[in-house]
């Protein structure tokens, strides 16, 4: 006799969440106060990272533990309280990168299949956190977007890199994709011009001339093969082509140098001191280099710098804003973006 299996009622199937594209938005990254001790714990982990200080040896632990983290931290919180952002409690990198994430959010709301978020390479929020939540959310596919339009090893390269870190912990990992530098995108290169034209329109003196300064890097990183020197010139060149400049009108200076080995050239604080002892009086500094003004622009050149300018006889110096979260800003952001979801949404 034949028994027959009762036949089981179809289980429903497990509702999964809606698949979802997801964008971060990354930035360098900035200490989550301004004193010495959360300084110390922003500067160990950026000047940890072998991205950025490429000999991590024996030497470099003693030097950057028993001197530079003993010292430094108060110093730098110094001048990170001068540009601080006192009603949120927080460094403006972070109120304007979190602006930036929430007006791209604005922008693609026609697509609510599609998450923005934003996070820090060094400090918080961090990498780690950000791809959490968009998988949360129910991102399969994630658009990692590095915030420097020029590539170099020591930014866009330790993006990735602790992108991947994050990635390989997971068994089921979401697609990725990484925007490449727009170093001479035409949206880029345009809206520089008008934030340039913009602002020039607002002072109460003509400069004589304006000068590029982009964030400096050790010379003997380029000679290993870094492109950023490269993509610093291309954006400069293009930059002059489009304000119809030479030269000697659009100057390319490289800031924020560190130790005693040679770094890129010419150095943004000498060339002050040069243009004033020269005669030149009245003078701009745009910053292409950074996405958003933080502590390299509001206070080492719209304070430090303007110092020196003016300390050797220079009269008139304006800090031209970063692109930040304004509309030519964020047309830039978008472009590029919506660019490298091409295929996704």
């Amino acid at each position: 006799m034949t028994t027959l299996a009762p036949i089981e009622t179809p289980k429903p199937a497990v509702q999964s969440n809606p698949k979802r594209v997801g964008v971060l938005l990354v930035n360098l990254g900035t200490p989550d106060t301004a004193d010495a001790p959360g300084v110390r714990v922003y500067l160990k982990e950026f000047l940890s990272d072998a991205r950025v200080i490429e000999d991590q040896g024996l030497i470099w632990k003693l030097v950057l533990n028993g001197i530079i983290l003993r010292s430094r931290p108060r110093t730098k919180a110094l001048d990170y309280r001068k540009i601080w952002n006192n009603e949120k409690n927080e460094s403006p990198l972070k109120t304007i990168t979190r602006s930036q994430a929430d007006k791209l959010a604005a922008a693609l709301s026609d697509r609510d299949h599609v998450v923005v978020d934003w996070a820090m390479r060094y400090g918080n929020p961090s990498i780690r956190s950000g791809i959490d939540a968009l998988i949360a959310k129910g991102c399969d596919r994630i658009l990692a977007v590095p915030l420097y339009p020029q590539y170099s090893a020591s930014t866009s390269a330790t993006v990735c890199d602790e992108v991947f870190r994050v990635l390989a912990r997971l068994r089921n990992q979401p697609t990725l994709r990484v925007t490449p530098p727009y170093y001479e995108d035409e949206a880029y290169i345009e809206a520089l011009a008008v934030s340039i034209e913009t602002h020039l329109a607002t002072l109460p003196f003509k400069p004589e001339l304006i000068v590029a300064s982009f964030h400096g890097m050790p010379k003997s990183y380029v000679d290993k093969g870094d492109p950023y020197q490269s993509h610093c010139i291309a954006t400069t060149d293009a930059l002059r082509r489009r304000l119809g400049m030479d030269g000697t009108k659009l100057l390319l200076t490289f800031q924020s140098r560190f130790g005693n080995d040679e770094w890129l050239q010419p150095y943004t604080d000498k060339t002050m001191e040069r243009l004033a002892k020269e005669g030149v009086r009245r003078i701009a500094v745009v910053t292409p280099g950074f996405a958003a003004d933080c502590l390299e622009t509001l206070e080492e050149i719209a304070q430090e710098n303007a110092e020196i300018f003016k300390h050797n006889g220079g009269e008139q110096f304006s800090a031209i804003p970063c692109l930040n979260d304004s509309d030519p800003g964020m047309d830039v952001i978008r472009t590029l973006v919506l660019r490298e979801l091409q295929g996704w949404i």
